[in-house]
This record gives structure tokens, C-alpha cells and sequence, in this order.
């Protein structure tokens, strides 16, 4: 399971974001925190889940697990994201169709992928912010 969350500081802003990455086989740790620079809340939960993607790669690698096994299941509160994501929305935005693409890019090969919107309270109960 992959716990995602990003914002910013105004709209654009100071961006930041935080994620978890809980399984059997790749274990748990605290949340990983990020800091992007600037960006929008949006632009933020999208590198957030993209650090939280590259992250699960490098730890599915390490313990030898074919990522064709793996089932997964990404959270979030972003109803922006999910909604892409998952192919319910569409990408407008070029700076969302982008980021949104790379994302994507790193879901190539991984078995099941399911996209689960969740609470903001539930977000914050886990990574703090």
C-alpha cells in the first residue's frame, strides 16, 4: 500500500509532500517527507506520489520481487489525482497531463493497481500534515 500527500504553501507556493509505503515484502517505514521547490497543491500530491513510486521500485528490486507480483493499493486525498489516475478524469492541464504520464510510466509492469481516495483526516492521522 502506497499513502501519498503533497501541498504548498499558497497556490503556487513552497511545495512539499509525504508518503508511506506499508507491505509484507517491502516492510514499513516512517513516512518519507519531500520538499519540490515551488508548485500548486495539486503539482505537489503528483510529485509526492511519484517519489512514493520510485521509492516502492527501488525497494521491490532490492528484495528481488518481480513487480508483476505485486499487488497494490495507492491512497490518497486528492480527489484531482485519484481521479486521473485511475482514468475517471481527464488530464487538461499540461503541467498535469505531464505529471500525470510519468506516473503512470512508473505503473508499467506492476501487477494490480487500485486506486483508493480516502479522507483528508486519514492522511493526516498517518503522515502528519
Amino acid at each position: 500500500m502506497i499513502l501519498f500527500d503533497g501541498g504548498s504553501r499558497g497556490n503556487p507556493g513552497p511545495a512539499y509532500g509525504s508518503f508511506l509505503i506499508e507491505g509484507e515484502e517491502v516492510g514499513t517505514r516512517r513516512p518519507v517527507r519531500l520538499t519540490f521547490g515551488r508548485g500548486t497543491n495539486n503539482e505537489a500530491e503528483y510529485r509526492a506520489l511519484i517519489g512514493a513510486l520510485e521509492e516502492l521500485r527501488e525497494r521491490l528490486r532490492a528484495a528481488g520481487i518481480p513487480p508483476e507480483k505485486v499487488k497494490l493499493e495507492i491512497r490518497g486525498d486528492s480527489t484531482l489525482v485519484i481521479n486521473q489516475m485511475s482514468g475517471r478524469w481527464r488530464a487538461r492541464n499540461p503541467r498535469m497531463r505531464k505529471l500525470r504520464d510519468q506516473a503512470r510510466k512508473m505503473l508499467e509492469g506492476l501487477g494490480t493497481v487500485r486506486f483508493v481516495q480516502q479522507a483528508r483526516r486519514h492522511s493526516v492521522e498517518a503522515l502528519g500534515h
